[in-house]
């Protein structure tokens, strides 16, 4: 547990609060005249990510004010412990340990005195043997035919990672395959993902850790009626069709797959923290071993910068402490985060889970209720479609919206003046966020009296920009492992336990006792409130029962 004083108590703190009362009140206008090489000075560049943050409300003092929180708050011996192994998840008393699924092979990781590393390696060379037999047509399904169809079922982080990767990395993806990922519980969304496809050449991975997530099995249980209906066959098809990303052995038989195609991974992985553990086998099979090996290498490269740079060099604890000081002293509650790569369309989707169900959490790691703010609202859509959506919202609206914008210097699709364009859009966006449109310069113009408000922009608006070269996959690695350890630091200074998710269950919980009210052919007694008890009657009326 953290034994540094309260949050709000802190030295560090107190000075950030005293500080904020100062300085609230400047303009980026005023700080970029103040400091003409601002641009230049507050930017910082590693494992081949630049980010410039010069356009964020803060000066040298916020960032000497906020290095000490970080100092005071115990970041360095927590990301010491969490690579060690520590059990630092408290509530579940487990190690954190997704720095282990990407270490190098020779690495030594222990976990109640074992060497974690070479299990990983196992799990990692069957899955690439098993990609290899796929990806060259030999494995075979049911009817001898050859898989084309990959679908992989999960959700959470069994799903949300997975489709992230496949569409962040599919130029890089073997395209005469076709990818499919099924979540939701709604059968529409099974039906529509196998409209079309052939049950012969159909592969579908199960991910379930403990193969009995209710939303997983009941589409994974569709999945299996509609391939041995489609192939007419007896229930030994299964085997050919069927892999799992599990670690119940005895559920993943019973359901009909060879445990020899059982990938597993272990529980000091958090699911949304999985992606480049056996969840990842439907990105292995798209883009193969080689490249997914690069991913993790790319993980590893930000684990290390994260792990061993300077505070004033660390991009992560950089972006975690302009986070706080947004969330917690400007009363900013979400941050947009805005990729400039159609291949990212998933990515803030991703991070809405790996961001808000680690923090979002109401009591400390000792159980007392936060007396300030933690977990921000994550969000955002891909440049330039948000443009023409919610950006008016973050230009002209009245709430404070720090952005995240994300670019690459090289697309991987060059057409004309394509990417010129977009990246004229990612440096003009972020420009206008800053400095905004004076009534001056608005009246200057011509502008009618009457109008001139309408068209003018506050500016002040904060913004981090994240350069990269290109899109491939040792990038994507880096910037997942970024944003996760963004969460991780900031974890730590809320002092809360970013690794559990108590929030998800109870909902789940109530869900499976009301599942048979709802399927009783007579009528139930209901002990609901009046409203569930209103809306279950409803529903079963509307479906003919009792």
């Amino acid at each position: 547990m953290n034994s540094v004083a309260p949050l709000t108590k802190r030295a560090s703190w107190r000075s950030l609060h005293d500080h904020f009362g100062k300085i609230q009140g400047q303009h980026l206008r005023e700080l970029f005249a103040q400091d003409p090489s601002r641009g230049r000075t507050l930017g910082v560049e590693a494992v081949g990510i630049y980010l410039d943050y010069s356009k964020n409300r803060i000066t040298q003092e916020t960032l000497k004010h906020l290095f000490a929180l970080a100092q005071e708050s115990g970041p360095r011996s927590a990301i010491e412990a969490m690579f060690r192994g520590d059990a630092i998840n408290i509530t579940e008393n487990r190690a954190v340990l997704h720095t282990a699924l990407r270490a190098s092979r020779d690495a030594n990781v222990q976990v109640g005195g074992k060497n974690v590393v070479p299990d990983v390696y196992e799990v990692l060379d069957r899955m690439g043997d098993f990609c290899n037999r796929v990806r060259s047509g030999a494995w075979k399904g049911h009817t001898g035919k050859p898989i084309v169809n990959v679908v992989n079922i999960g959700i959470g982080g069994s799903d949300l990672g997975p489709v992230m990767a496949y569409e962040a990395l599919k130029s890089y993806s073997d395209r005469s395959r076709k990818f499919i990922f099924v979540s939701n519980v709604d059968g529409t969304d099974f039906a529509e993902a196998v409209q079309g496809l052939d049950p012969a050449e159909t592969l579908f991975i199960v991910a379930s850790k403990t193969f009995t997530t209710q939303e997983t099995m009941t589409n994974a249980q569709t999945a299996r009626d509609w391939l041995l209906e489609g192939l007419g066959a007896g229930h030994e098809a299964v085997a050919k069709h069927f892999v799992a990303v599990s670690t119940n052995a005895s559920k993943v038989s019973e359901f009909g797959i060879d445990t020899a195609n059982m990938f597993g991974f272990w529980d000091w992985v958090g699911g949304r923290y999985s992606m480049d553990s056996a969840i990842g086998l439907s990105t292995m099979i798209a883009i193969g071993p080689e490249n997914f090996l690069e991913m993790l290498a790319g993980f590893r490269a930000m684990d290390e910068h994260f792990r061993n740079a300077p505070w004033e060099k660390n991009i992560p604890v950089l972006m975690a402490l302009l986070g706080i000081w947004y969330n917690n002293f400007f009363g900013s509650s979400s941050i947009a985060v805005l990729p400039y790569d159609q291949y990212l369309k998933r990515f803030p989707a991703y991070l809405q889970q790996l961001t808000m169900e680690s923090n979002g959490k109401r009591v400390t790691l000792e159980g007392n209720l936060v007396d300030y703010d933690t977990g921000a609202m994550y969000w955002g859509e891909p440049g330039t479609n948000g443009q023409h959506s919610f950006y008016q919202l973050i230009h002209q609206g009245t709430r404070l919206i720090p952005c995240d914008f994300i670019a690459f210097c090289n697309t991987l699709n060059p057409l004309g003046r394509h990417h010129d364009l977009l990246m004229a859009n990612v440096f003009a966006q972020s420009e206008a966020l800053a400095f905004g449109k004076t009534i001056q310069e608005v009246r200057s113009e011509g502008t009618a009296e009457w109008l001139a408000p309408h068209r003018e922009f506050d500016g002040n608006r904060p913004s981090n920009v994240l350069l990269l070269d290109r899109l491939t996959p040792p990038a994507l690695g880096k910037l997942v492992a970024l944003y996760e350890h963004i969460v991780f630091t900031q974890g730590v200074i809320w002092n809360l336990d970013s690794f559990d998710q108590w929030g998800v269950e109870l909902g789940k919980v109530l869900a499976q006792r009301i599942v048979p009210e709802l399927e009783s052919p007579a009528t139930p007694q209901l002990h609901h409130d009046s409203s569930t008890n209103a809306l279950i009657e409803r529903y079963r009326t509307a479906r003919h029962r009792g």
